[in-house]
């Protein structure tokens, strides 16, 4: 069985839930509490010398950043495809995706908050006003992607796709931080979309065992 180690509130392991629920895999969890530094402890940089989450175990092979984890499991398992089959459907799709995942969530995921808190002396006022902004900036970018043509009901066309498993992360997270949402009608017409889907109402935070951990 695979196993995924994972946090309730990280995005990237949230991506790599989706994609795992709608291959209707099934996966082992792992957790790895963050907010008391497991990720850092020998025990886990054994497997994942980048101490993030999530990593994907299948048999010996261990895989760690989401997109190349979902990528993997597009190409070695049945079920929906996550990626289109043409060569220009796939690099929107992975346009949308990097968009995401390498311009908006590097800047506001937790060690970078913690940083601005705990080396940088910012309060939680001035954190939310950094995070805000570059997620606003983000988002913008993504409503003007899906106003350029190619989205339908999801963010290519009428399938779910990788593009899809990216953005619903970054929503929950963006709500989190009050980020006002509903200026991006179009990325929030196909989010609601996407949680209308079990495999991503599975996937979310508050549906993990470990969230009850947090209170």
């Amino acid at each position: 069985m695979l196993k995924l180690y994972t946090y309730f509130r990280s995005s990237a392991a949230f991506r790599v839930r989706i994609a795992l629920n709608l291959k209707g895999l099934p996966w082992e969890p792992e957790v790895i509490w963050l907010p008391e530094g497991e990720h850092r402890g020998d025990p886990y940089i054994g497997v994942n010398p980048q101490a993030l989450v999530p990593t994907l175990v299948d048999g010996t092979l261990r895989l760690n950043q989401s997109l190349a984890i979902i990528e993997y499991l597009d190409e070695t398992r049945p079920g929906p495809r996550l990626l289109p089959a043409d060569p220009a459907g796939r690099a929107r799709v992975r346009s949308l995706s990097m968009l995401v995942a390498a311009e908006i969530h590097p800047l506001n995921n937790l060690r970078v908050l913690k940083y601005l808190k705990r080396e940088l002396g910012q309060d939680e006022a001035q954190i939310g006003v950094w995070y805000r902004h570059w997620c606003d900036e983000g988002l913008a970018a993504f409503e003007r992607q899906l106003e350029d043509g190619g989205a339908g009901r999801h963010c290519h066309g009428d399938a779910v796709t990788m593009a899809d498993v990216c953005l619903v992360p970054q929503i929950f997270n963006a709500r989190r931080y009050e980020t006002r949402v509903e200026r991006y009608p179009r990325t929030m017409k196909i989010f609601d979309e996407c949680m209308r889907l079990e495999a991503f109402r599975r996937a979310e935070p508050s549906a993990q065992p470990e969230a009850a951990r947090a209170g």
